[in-house]
């Protein structure tokens, strides 16, 4: 699997912007939630699964969209399932590491 990640540098900190690569540019609406999947801010790169993994273990705050993404989060421990948000049926969650 093929996952759009963008890394974003402030300071100490890193945020990864990451999503499945099938749902790039794409906007999803349930009742008053609105999820913009935006080219510009989730598609740097495109990685492999274990990629991204690392780093996600590298970031300070994390961003996700997509369920592939949130349960490649999850099965690596990263997240945890009751956190996941869903919006017209794609995962959402976002991480934060203080």
């Amino acid at each position: 699997m093929k996952f759009y990640a963008k890394v974003y540098r402030e300071g100490n900190d890193v945020l990864v912007a990451c999503c499945d690569d099938d749902i790039r540019g794409k906007t999803f609406e349930e009742g008053d939630l609105v999820l913009h999947v935006t080219e510009s801010f989730y598609c740097g790169e495109l990685l492999e699964g274990p990629e991204l993994c690392s780093l996600l273990e590298k970031a300070t705050v994390v961003n996700m969209v997509g369920k592939k993404v949130v349960k490649l989060a999850v099965g690596a421990g990263l997240i945890d399932e009751k956190n996941v948000l869903s919006v017209k049926g794609v995962s959402h969650a976002q991480m934060v590491r203080m």
